[in-house]
């Protein structure tokens, strides 16, 4: 038995919370108001969705006649609230049985709870979320189910939309109630492209999934259509223990963002190099290397054209920013069309190993330039941990156009509050 708990209106309630304001009820929408009117709220209040407000809509969407409160997000705040309540489950379970899926979800194994509280799932759930309400003023739902993903449909077709903010599904229910339910955008990983592509081939609902020809689904999705059968059906194998076991052959670092305006070739640049020294830093401050880069541009939004993309690899694994660059900026001049202007950059550091696997040697000037380097992000890193990340930046930071020290301001790519 699993649940799937979701704080309602996440950043929007905290920002209520803060003003003494009940979230219920406050027009509240959280936002940069330095921004331009294309930017994304990144949470609104249940009021405000009630009046047709979208989730994630753009500041201009918001009607005229809506009056509300915006909040500057302080996404610092949040992920101590956040800490906070999670503090609040392990008053209930083990962390060995809670799954974080996000900032303001979780998974919780409560298999072996129920017997231990006296207590079914139900009362289990409205338990914690009272907890919950009473120590943060933050209203949670939960969704009940046999397996994690019955659990996140029940919160995300259920809970989310009812006045008890609980609700339960076993497989046979969730034949029962869903097997018609449309749109099928509406159910956990089947996004807009996944919908398109099952109604290209007569498939409407999960029921018409679930008796689908298993050939044509495999043709159409591979793997992935392994997936979509078991959901279809209600099943879901894996356990939050398989999760916490589980382990990626190779892993990877990235740094991304999407500017505020377009930029040429030679502005974006600058960013390139400021997000290649923050990924090489990060890097060296885990005591990380990398053996190979993949870089993607993508242009402004008018031009409608698809991004490009490419990999570099490296002659041996590092993480110093002296010996990555170059390779960086090869790897640009060879994937960024001249032409575009540039909108979106994502720089990815692939297959990153823990570091000891450079052969030092007293003998060689490169050996000795690169502890040389070494010891100047060592102690680059001792700074900003100490001052500040903008205490001290390379002079690329300082021109016009970067983005470098706005961005260590914030935290996902938002105000961190501070």
């Amino acid at each position: 038995m699993y649940l799937c708990i979701d704080l309602k209106s996440f950043y929007a309630s905290v920002e209520c919370v803060e003003r003494g304001l009940d979230p219920l009820s406050t027009n509240l929408v959280v936002a940069d108001p330095e921004r331009s009117e294309g930017t994304i709220c990144l949470a609104i209040t249940p009021p405000m969705k009630k009046m047709g407000v979208k989730n994630r809509c753009r500041v201009f969407q918001i009607p005229k006649t809506i009056e509300y409160i915006m909040a500057t997000p302080r996404m610092r705040l949040y992920l101590k609230y956040s800490a906070r309540i999670y503090g609040i489950y392990l008053q209930y379970a083990a962390k060995e049985d809670i799954h974080v899926y996000s900032v303001d979800e979780v998974f919780i194994d409560i298999s072996d709870y129920t017997k231990l509280y006296g207590m079914d799932a139900y009362a289990l759930g409205n338990r914690i979320l009272d907890s919950i309400y009473k120590e943060t003023g933050i209203t949670a739902t939960c969704g009940i189910g046999t397996n994690i993903y019955l659990a996140k449909i029940a919160l995300d077709i259920y809970a989310k939309k009812i006045q008890a903010n609980i609700a339960y599904l076993d497989e046979e229910t969730y034949k029962e109630k869903l097997w018609d339910h449309k749109p099928l955008t509406d159910f956990w990983r089947v996004g807009k492209g996944t919908t398109r592509r099952l109604q290209s081939i007569g498939i409407e609902c999960m029921r018409d999934v679930a008796y689908a020809d298993e050939d044509v689904l495999y043709k159409t999705f591979g793997i992935d259509a392994e997936l979509l059968i078991d959901h279809a059906w209600g099943i879901e194998p894996v356990t939050i223990k398989d999760i916490k076991q589980y382990k990626t052959r190779f892993n990877s670092l990235s740094n991304g963002q999407v500017l505020f305006h377009d930029y040429t070739y030679d502005e974006a640049e600058i960013i390139i190099k400021e997000m290649a020294e923050s990924l090489c830093m990060d890097m060296f401050d885990q005591g990380l290397v990398t053996e190979s880069i993949t870089l993607m541009i993508g242009y402004s939004h008018q031009l409608k054209v698809p991004a490009s993309n490419g990999s570099i690899s490296l002659p041996a694994p590092t993480n110093i920013v002296r010996v990555i660059m170059p390779y960086v900026l090869s790897l640009y001049e060879s994937v960024a069309i001249k032409k575009y202007p540039i909108r979106r950059i994502n720089i990815a550091y692939n297959k990153v190993v823990p570091e000891g696997f450079e052969q030092m040697t007293l003998f060689s000037d490169d050996d000795i330039d690169k502890e040389k380097d070494r010891k100047i992000q060592k102690a680059t890193l001792e700074v900003r941990k100490k001052f500040g990340k903008n205490a001290l930046v390379k002079g690329v930071s300082l021109k016009e156009g970067a983005t470098g020290m706005d961005r260590n301001a914030q935290i996902g790519g938002h105000r961190s509050g501070e």
